[in-house]
């Protein structure tokens, strides 16, 4: 088997570790989790650099669980948070257990029949009849009040980081959290959990209940990942418009790409070894390539097709860079008709927008692209010469004259109108 620390030791994939958690990983085929919060229908790409993790560890033998959280969902986990998170109910979050579970079904193999095939579990099922006195009894007696104090997460909350402190609800949590992880090792045979840094004081409230629980014979380990950051220090994954999330929906594979794309040298060195499955010799080669000539952007290129690819399909990588060649490469009007709404408003969103009312339609090019308030020609005159010199593009194809009527036939999904300015001047005409 290939060694799962080692595997991720190399990507920059390895945090803080439990002593004896390398050897137990070399012994056996080990069954690990790591827990996901289910408070949307979709993971975001801060969520990648775990899931990442769980296929490593599939792909060098071991057993993944994903745990949905639609317990602890329902109360909100203090590490990292300033506030309450907002409870969902039972028909949500078995809702956004299932598009969690088709998301990651691209990472992880969940209908094999190794031994090894990954398993979806959700931590609602055994607290939903689990009452307060059994917990009490059961979890409570086992973790003092001075252990749970000393965490950080619950540190930051009651120094004053957070104006309103810290709920009972939210203190619980860990106590929670570590009865998952004891749950799993008596009902599954789960010996390690993996999470991200900020979780480590709670991971570790889970092996102390397993040996306070079960004898301090019992084997239960933790592993993290660091908090994935910029060069800039800026948080991964947000951008202006906020998350980057894996749902097409909400996030379309064009706009998916552009962000990998885009990312800095630094950060695509740092990222290419964390979220894709490349091996070592293949990504030293691409670092290479790269550093020879940055302009060429092998790094971001390579890393954006591998990624997009992983998420959505070959399909959308193709689209995705199709849509990306219509601003900076050469395209038809085929290819700009291939796209979807959607897409299509996230290729043009930075190019300048105009409205305009239906009734210009069957006008002259060179009265429809000089309204008032717009400002893509000087005046209808260097439009002439422009269209007279081959200069003037409407929809991508050359515009034959400058008094060629412009009708609906020339809209795209019924209400746009690309007109461009020598080789990479875009305006946006929405007709109304």
């Amino acid at each position: 088997m290939k060694n799962f620390v080692e595997e991720l030791r190399w990507r920059g994939m390895l945090a803080q570790i439990m002593p004896g958690t390398e050897e137990l990983l070399q012994k056996e085929m080990v069954s690990a989790y790591l827990g996901t919060d289910p408070t949307a229908d979709s993971l975001h790409i801060g969520h990648l650099c775990g899931i990442m993790m769980l296929r490593h560890l599939q792909r060098c033998g071991h057993k993944p669980y994903l745990l949905v959280g639609g317990a602890t969902g329902m109360i909100g986990d203090p590490s990292g948070k300033s506030q309450e998170r907002n409870l969902l109910d039972a028909e949500t979050l078995y809702h956004n257990q299932e598009a969690i579970k088709k998301q990651v079904s691209k990472f992880l193999d969940f209908d094999g029949n190794e031994p090894n095939k990954a398993e979806m579990v959700n931590n609602y099922d055994w607290m939903k009849d689990f009452t307060f006195l059994d917990f009490a009894r059961v979890v409570g007696k086992h973790i003092t009040v001075n252990y749970m104090m000393a965490k950080d997460s619950v540190q930051k909350r009651l120094n004053g980081e957070a104006r309103d402190g810290l709920s009972f609800t939210e203190f619980t949590y860990q106590l929670l959290q570590g009865y998952d992880f004891l749950y799993q090792y008596q009902k599954y045979g789960v010996k390690l959990q993996l999470g991200g840094n900020d979780q480590w004081g709670n991971m570790t409230t889970g092996t102390e209940l397993i040996r306070r629980t079960l004898g301090s014979e019992a084997e239960a380990y933790c592993l993290t990942c660091p908090l994935i950051t910029k060069a800039d220090g800026k948080k991964f994954g947000k951008t202006e418009s906020g998350n980057i999330w894996l749902d097409r929906n909400r996030t379309t594979p064009y706009a998916f790409y552009q962000f990998w794309l885009n990312v800095s040298d630094d950060d695509a060195e740092k990222y290419i070894k964390i979220f894709t499955s490349l091996e070592k010799d293949v990504i030293d080669g691409l670092i290479e390539e790269h550093r020879q000539d940055p302009g060429r952007r092998t790094l971001q290129r390579r890393l954006a097709e591998e990624v997009t690819r992983m998420v959505h399909s070959q399909e959308d990588l193709d689209m995705a860079i199709a849509a990306s060649n219509i601003l900076f490469g050469k395209s038809t009007k085929d290819d700009l008709l291939q796209l979807d709404e959607q897409t299509f408003a996230d290729v043009f969103k930075d190019v300048p927008h105009y409205e305009v009312s239906k009734d210009v339609l069957g006008q002259p090019a060179v009265d429809v692209f000089n309204q008032e308030g717009m400002q893509i020609f000087p005046s209808k005159s260097e439009m002439r010469k422009l269209v007279k010199g081959g200069g003037v593009s409407l929809n991508k194809e050359k515009l034959a004259a400058f008094d060629q009527p412009v009708t609906a036939d020339d809209l795209i999904d019924g209400k746009y109108l690309l007109v461009q300015k020598g080789k990479k001047n875009y305006s946006l005409i929405i007709v109304k």
